[in-house]
């Protein structure tokens, strides 16, 4: 199997980019549900927001952010909401006659479904291929009632060997991520570390020496705590030259 799992990300910046790179003028400030982000038919509601009237709303707690006339609202904290396409980091938890049981971190198990695999496995032979305890990456194709289903048939996407994972807040995702992908790179490109990011929060990390890799690790979670903080890049730059 491909062992260049960290292009995993790649799949997560499809769905998971942040504005902090963007070209265009960026506000953001603390908000509250029910409270007025700005007022004027020209504004679009977008994600955690509502239209009352000429006002737009914001629907949850976070920070408010108008990028354009787009306007919307980033959750600061909240659980993990799995979506069809996300790229996850679970753990097998157990094994059945048709697939694996993966813990991702969220109220339902997820289930990896032995005809999701890229190659023939053997159902006599499965816990050769994915053993209890053992790391994977993998897209979520299907959200249902009963649970979730999941993939390694996918760019990236399988066993995580070595290194070693972590949490950071699901909402933070794409804050690590950055706008193209262009936080999580940096981090790559300093420490010299694979990393593959999940939706859920879980962080894969794998770097010749260990120091590498908790550099990696505080990097991340530097970049995580800069949630009111624009022009990030230049900050993360300024980081890397005094640690």
């Amino acid at each position: 199997m491909k062992n260049e799992i960290n292009e995993a990300h790649e799949a997560v910046e499809d769905n998971s980019t942040d504005s902090s790179n963007s070209s265009e003028p960026v506000e953001r400030r603390p908000i509250v549900p029910g409270e007025v982000i700005v007022s004027g038919e020209d504004f679009l509601p977008g994600d955690g927001t509502r239209r009352d009237g000429e006002n737009v709303l914001a629907n949850r707690f976070g920070l408010a952010e108008i990028s354009g006339r787009v306007v919307k609202v980033i959750p600061i904290f909240g659980a993990f909401i799995p979506r069809k396409g996300n790229v996850i980091i679970g753990r097998v938890a157990d094994i059945n006659f048709s697939g694996w049981m993966i813990d991702i971190d969220y109220a339902s198990s997820a289930f990896l479904g032995i005809e999701e695999c890229p190659r023939f496995i053997n159902r006599n032979e499965m816990d050769q291929f994915l053993a209890i305890g053992d790391v994977i990456a993998a897209k979520i194709w299907g959200v249902k009632s009963k649970g979730i289903d999941l993939t390694l048939k996918g760019k990236g996407l399988g066993k995580l060997e070595g290194g070693f994972i972590f949490r950071t807040i699901p909402s933070r995702v794409p804050r690590v991520i950055g706008r193209e992908g262009s936080m999580i790179t940096l981090v790559k490109e300093k420490t010299s570390c694979q990393i593959t990011v999940g939706q859920n929060g879980w962080i894969w990390i794998k770097g010749e020496k260990i120091e590498d890799e908790i550099k990696a690790r505080k990097a991340i979670e530097f970049i995580a705590s800069q949630v009111l903080v624009s022009g990030l890049t230049e900050k993360m730059e300024e980081w890397f030259e005094n640690n």
